[in-house]
């Protein structure tokens, strides 16, 4: 079981993919938009950073870059319709991420975290 913090500004897919995760045994604490997910890693530990990229206000990429510097250790997902935004250089992202391109499959991102979680 992994501690997975979610940031997705689409509400219905954050609580869909939520869902999912918690069914497949992992804990999911989950927010609307990059700041407030800032606000929650500063105070507490995850496994996995699950995020969009394109959020209002703090982005997926800023918060990812954010919480590698802080918390080195934690593992980088990122679930985008913008995949090329994020593997581009220029986003500086994170180089241990991960992206998911959207849409994608429950049983992957649920296959692509169990393996995340056990490397």
């Amino acid at each position: 079981m992994a501690h997975i913090l979610l940031a997705e500004d689409d509400e219905s897919l954050r609580r869909f993919l939520a869902q999912a995760l918690v069914k497949a045994g992992h804990e999911v604490t989950d927010f609307g938009d990059g700041a407030e997910a800032w606000e929650c890693l500063k105070g507490f530990r995850f496994d996995l950073l699950l995020t969009d990229i394109v959020m209002p206000g703090l982005d997926g990429i800023e918060l990812a870059k954010r919480a590698a510097e802080r918390h080195s250790e934690l593992k980088i997902m990122f679930i985008t319709g913008f995949a090329a935004v994020a593997l581009h250089p220029s986003s500086n992202a994170p180089r241990q991420a991960k992206v998911l391109s959207k849409p994608f499959h429950l049983r992957e991102i649920v296959a692509e975290i169990d393996r995340m979680i056990a490397a």
